[in-house]
């Protein structure tokens, strides 16, 4: 089925049966199958997004360099000798080879190991071995055009001191992306210079929408993490809400402790109070109210594959990456201030024991989605049903019950797949 305005033919698409005007449903189909895959990576990764990529602060000094990953397409992120930051596909011109290697370093130039072509930090081309050939015999053509054989470069933009690409033209700045209003909550949680703590990685064993779904999950927060609700981060009586972008895509859930209330869950019939748990070291849920308010737990995402976390004072970005259509990798980013003292940074390493790929909280989420992707092979063409909050795609003040910020994901994924 030829999608209108795409060249692209979706064969998986004639059968994919999709409710019209119905955002509350979504075919399994979706989590499965390798051609729908495909086509994401042309229409949302290299489609008029933007991909988060680094962190100013790990690529600080002229000729740092990290890579990354849009979508499958390898990515260095460098600091050029002007302090300029450029983002360019990890793939030689020549070959095709991958250029770097390593995850981070520092380097005067980037060099492919396979046949030595070299490139400035810019993605220059500006070495080629032989080029003259040897004795005068061999080498390239005189018409080769050197300049025009660099690394294909993405536009970067970026803001609260994380770098973002696009492959697009069409990509409206960072800022209308997401709207003034999701802005507002990355200025309120990185309001001075970052630092890295560490990294967590974890390979999940499901598609990736599976993931970006999850974190925009409200609902599932004090049912399915025990320790949310058992203490005090996450209770469904607390304050709070959704916000959401104007066009959907985009999402803030938060939570915002009562300073008035013991937050008392009342009687809700909820699996994670049967037992009263105690903790020996109730060091690790000190909150610190360093951001000038009480909000205990802030998740936000940009779309497609971006979580920025404050939970307590655990600050983290989470990347998602595609490995496939049924396998992801997750890559947490572990910060604090550049300013913080000894006990403070005691304090993120301690509250950072709720996140990762082992995290008192964020364990469950990384089972959950491998449910589900075993389970959505049984029949393609059955339906996800997403009603909690209605069907449509509305912000939420003062309740988190509602599976809104995932119709949304699904509103940007239908709009930019041509679905």
């Amino acid at each position: 089925m030829a999608q209108a305005g795409h060249d692209t033919e979706l064969h998986a698409g004639p059968d994919l049966r999709w409710p019209a005007g119905d955002l509350s449903r979504a075919p399994y189909r979706v989590y499965t199958d390798p051609e729908l895959y495909a086509l994401e990576q042309e229409r949302i990764f290299r489609g008029p997004v933007w991909n988060f990529l680094c962190l100013t602060c790990e690529v600080p000094n002229p000729g740092d360099f990290k890579t990354t990953f849009v979508g499958d397409s390898p990515i260095i992120v460098t600091r050029g000798d002007d302090g300029a930051l450029n983002a360019m596909v990890n793939r030689c011109a020549h070959k095709g080879a991958l250029v770097c290697y390593k995850p981070r370093g520092s380097v005067r130039e980037l060099a492919c190991v396979y046949h030595n072509w070299t490139y400035d930090l810019a993605g220059n081309l500006t070495g080629i071995a032989f080029r003259k050939g040897v004795g005068g015999k061999g080498g390239l053509a005189a018409d080769f055009d050197q300049g025009a054989h660099g690394l294909q470069r993405l536009r970067v933009e970026v803001y609260g001191g994380m770098v973002f690409g696009t492959f697009s033209h069409e990509t409206p700045p960072f800022r209308d992306y997401i709207g003034a209003e999701l802005c507002a909550n990355i200025d309120r949680v990185f309001i001075k210079p970052l630092k890295v703590l560490g990294y967590h990685s974890q390979v999940l064993p499901n598609n990736w929408k599976l993931y970006a779904e999850n974190n925009k999950d409200s609902y599932h927060a004090s049912l399915l993490h025990v320790f949310h609700n058992t203490f005090g981060v996450v209770r469904p009586n607390m304050g709070g809400g959704i916000k959401i972008s104007d066009d959907g895509w985009h999402h803030l859930s938060y939570t915002v402790r009562n300073a008035d209330s013991d937050d008392a869950v009342g009687r809700e019939k909820v699996r994670s109070l049967q037992e009263q748990y105690k903790l020996q070291d109730v060091t690790m849920m000190e909150h610190r109210l360093e951001l000038g308010d009480l909000t205990t737990n802030a998740i936000q995402t940009v779309f497609p594959t971006l979580v920025v976390q404050q939970i307590l004072n655990a600050l983290a970005v989470r990347q998602l990456v595609p490995k496939g259509v049924d396998r992801s990798e997750l890559v947490w980013t572990i910060l604090g201030f550049e300013d913080d003292d000894a006990d403070m940074q005691e304090l993120r390493l301690k509250v950072n024991n709720l996140v990762g790929p082992a995290g008192l909280i964020s364990m469950e989420d990384g089972c959950v989605g491998g449910w589900v992707q075993r389970a959505a092979k049984a029949d393609g063409e059955a339906m996800t049903v997403m009603p909690m909050g209605g069907r449509d795609v509305q912000p939420s003040e003062g309740s988190r019950v509602t599976e809104a910020a995932v119709r949304g994901f699904w509103k940007g994924w239908r709009e930019l797949m041509g679905l």
